[in-house]
């Protein structure tokens, strides 16, 4: 059996009695230029017909998609979930589709996306970036597509970001565990890299203990998915420092994730026998043992700038490249209790 093919605007016009011109006014909101009895027998005939435009090619023909593209490093994680939601909320509103592209961390698959968006012929683009080589900024500066990253900045690329205010947000993190007492901070990120974030945490993290000079401050960097290094890590500054109260403040929800299964793993409780700090508020916090305290990053609110910031920029606003700082806030709870 052959599938019948999809009815085209001829087919409306045919059944209609009358001209492909005039459908195109009725499908164009020009419909006061046609008469109540045409402007009936169109709207009969695309009911009758279940006929749908082609909203790409609209689009295209007017020489807009109000299509935004979304490039997201992890979508696994809590963090790009939320700020998907704000901006999805955003495009909504300002009757744009969002076409989302997870990258996994893979710059590879980054510089593929963008390709790909760029045929689809978008509007603008939201970033959040993993390191993007210079081929592939060349390419995107040559484009001179509107562009808006949040989280991640790109070295030595001028563009609108929309992010955390990651010193305000480690000093008080950190100034809440001197507060609390802990005598010995451990700052733990994935491998800096070139991710701003991370640099900008622990460098506020190593600013603040610097005005507390009997606080001992260290610093780590372990890839995310390495439990054994971790581990190590992790065992070697609980002994280091016997005798002392410790915490850790995690540089993300991710790897605060993998800090409670390694605190499982070397049987070590948060609360009593380590204190633990993690940026990001998750689900699970306020349920794993005795909670674990957060720092919340208001991540809706972030996509949700983001987007009508690319859209500012759709719109021809050309003014100097804008940073947006949010601030985040302390969500304390038994993990760092006295």
């Amino acid at each position: 059996m052959v599938k019948s093919s999809r009815p085209t605007i001829s087919d409306v016009a045919k059944a209609a009695k009358t001209g492909k011109t005039s459908v195109s006014r009725f499908l164009n909101g020009e419909q006061h230029l046609l008469s109540d009895d045409l402007r009936q027998r169109i709207e009969q005939a695309i009911a009758r017909l279940d006929y749908r435009p082609s909203q790409m090619a609209r689009g295209l023909k007017r020489g807009r998609t109000r299509l935004i593209g979304l490039i997201i490093a992890d979508i696994t994680n809590p963090y790009s979930v939320d700020v998907l939601s704000g901006i999805e909320a955003a495009c909504r509103e300002q009757g744009f589709t969002p076409l989302v592209c997870n990258t996994n961390n893979e710059v590879n698959q980054e510089q593929h996306y963008l390709d790909l968006l760029r045929s689809y012929q978008v509007e603008g683009i939201v970033v959040n970036a993993v390191g993007m080589r210079e081929d592939a900024l060349n390419r995107l500066q040559q484009s001179a597509l509107p562009m808006v990253l949040i989280d991640r900045k790109i070295p030595e690329f001028a563009c609108d970001v929309v992010g955390l205010d990651n010193a305000q947000a480690a000093t008080t993190a950190t100034e809440h565990l001197v507060q609390q007492g802990f005598e010995a901070i451990l700052f733990l990120s994935e491998p800096l890299g070139t991710v701003n974030t991370r640099r900008e945490r622990q460098e506020a993290f190593r600013r603040t203990l610097s005005r507390y000079p009997h606080v001992r401050a260290e610093s780590a960097g372990v890839p995310l998915h390495d439990s054994e290094s971790l581990d190590n890590t992790l065992r070697q500054f609980h002994a280091s420092h016997r005798g002392m109260r410790k915490a850790i403040i995690s540089a993300n929800g991710a790897l605060t994730l993998q800090v409670a299964r390694a605190l499982r793993r070397l049987g070590l409780n948060w609360g009593s026998d380590i204190g633990l700090l993690g940026f990001d508020e998750l689900e699970w916090a306020e349920l794993a043992g005795v909670g674990i305290t957060t720092l919340k990053q208001p991540t809706w609110q972030m996509g949700y700038a983001a987007l009508e910031q690319v859209v500012s920029r759709i719109e021809g606003n050309n003014d100097p490249v804008r940073e947006q700082s949010f601030s985040g806030e302390l969500i304390v709870r038994g993990s760092t209790a006295r």
